[in-house]
């Protein structure tokens, strides 16, 4: 007997997500792995994970903090140094969501074996390339955690709040992760428009220019909770801001909506991968 609609619709992707717990030695394996990958071959190895952040920096600073002259005008005083810190924090928070965006349409397809010839969990797939994303994240994250120290507002407990923030970040991550590796499965050319898109983004979430930059007609910017975290990520961790709870609750919403339609969506296409491939 077929499984009913609403039980296709609720108890596979429930036990899909619930699963991965049960999973969690594979997804290490799994990330791990895929880490290893990244810099396999290359003379300096896990080192990369250092250059490349601090080489993205440089270049966006020289270009916005001293071509453009641009500054966040946030603290008293800033400095080249504050602004650089500003924005190597939203440059490390939207790296982390861009490279979702950029493996995630080719996930499964490039796994061909786990799909036709044994029995696996695809799901395990987007998440364990998701850890190796985080990572990363956190290597980029301990950088900046180190350079305000010597920042003008320097370091305070307000740090703690970051952990708060890559929660949400992850999770929407994730959900995007799921749904672009269904999707790129049946459509192969979605990894040349995400491509784009992810370039979109990184001018449409005001990471290398204040947000109040954004003229009033491109309001309905900031309701990307890509953009709110990291404007979050900002006022907590460098200008020690107390964060409004209700964009906190905001960005919490969407990235727990946007999990679980992620979840949804690849549960119901996963029938079909075999099929595809």
């Amino acid at each position: 007997m077929p499984k009913p609609i609403v039980n296709a619709l609720i108890v596979d992707p429930w036990q899909m997500v619930a699963g991965l717990w049960a999973r969690r030695e594979l997804i290490g394996q799994f990330t791990h792995r895929n880490i290893e990958l990244r810099h396999r071959g290359s003379r300096l190895g896990a080192l990369w994970a250092l250059i490349n952040p601090l080489s993205m920096l440089a270049l966006y600073f020289v270009v916005f903090g001293v071509f453009f002259n641009q500054r966040f005008a946030v603290l008293p005083g800033e400095t080249r140094y504050d602004f650089s810190l500003a924005m190597f924090l939203g440059l490390a928070l939207f790296h982390a969501f861009s490279e979702t965006l950029s493996w995630a349409p080719a996930v499964i397809t490039a796994n061909p074996n786990f799909v036709k010839k044994v029995v696996f969990p695809l799901e395990v797939l987007p998440v364990a390339n998701m850890g190796a994303t985080a990572f990363h994240l956190l290597v980029s994250l301990g950088l900046v955690l180190v350079g305000s120290a010597f920042g003008t507002a320097g370091l305070s407990l307000h740090v703690l709040w970051l952990p708060v923030l890559i929660v949400p970040l992850l999770l929407l991550s994730l959900g995007v992760a799921w749904i672009l590796a269904a999707l790129g499965v049946f459509l192969r050319d979605i990894g040349q428009i995400t491509a784009f898109v992810s370039t979109a983004l990184l001018f449409a979430t005001a990471v290398t220019f204040p947000p109040d930059k954004i003229p009033p007609e491109l309001h309905f910017l900031r309701l990307n909770p890509l953009f709110q975290i990291i404007d979050l990520a900002r006022r907590a961790v460098l200008w020690q801001q107390s964060l409004p709870l209700h964009k906190l609750a905001y960005v919490y919403g969407c990235s727990l909506v946007v999990f679980a339609v992620g979840a949804v969506f690849f549960a119901l296409l996963r029938k079909s991968f075999a099929e595809v491939i």
